[in-house]
């Protein structure tokens, strides 16, 4: 059965942020990616921009969000959607914030250093 407990997803850490994998190819998923992002209070997020469609919908907290040249301030219940190419930061205030996050196999994310990544946990 294609379940995927809780207790099994596979924790990853960058940038003081913590990602908990469920689907990806790794895990048997054939088209979509999904994870748990949680990014402590007070963290200033990293400036990146990705190849494929991110969905956030954020579950706790809330978070300044910039995409391109809009910020907005986003909350619990609030859905982000990121498309390929604008640069994306999520920064976080007072308080800390989580978000399930859902995108196509194949993402990449590019960060301000020029460096390319495959993020661990979507593969």
């Amino acid at each position: 059965m294609p379940v995927i407990p809780v207790a099994e997803a596979v924790v990853h850490e960058m940038h003081g942020t913590t990602f908990a994998a469920y689907a990806a190819p790794s895990r048997g998923s054939a088209e979509l990616c999904t994870w748990r992002v949680a990014i402590p209070a007070e963290t200033a997020g990293v400036p990146h921009t990705v190849t494929r469609e991110e969905v956030l919908c954020v579950t706790s907290g809330s978070a300044r969000v910039t995409l391109g040249d809009e910020t907005c301030d986003v909350a619990v219940g609030d859905v982000i959607v990121v498309p390929p190419g604008p640069r994306f930061r999520l920064s976080t205030g007072e308080e800390a914030f989580a978000a399930w996050v859902t995108t196509s196999v194949g993402l990449r994310a590019s960060l301000p250093d020029g460096s390319t990544i495959a993020p661990p946990w979507s593969l």
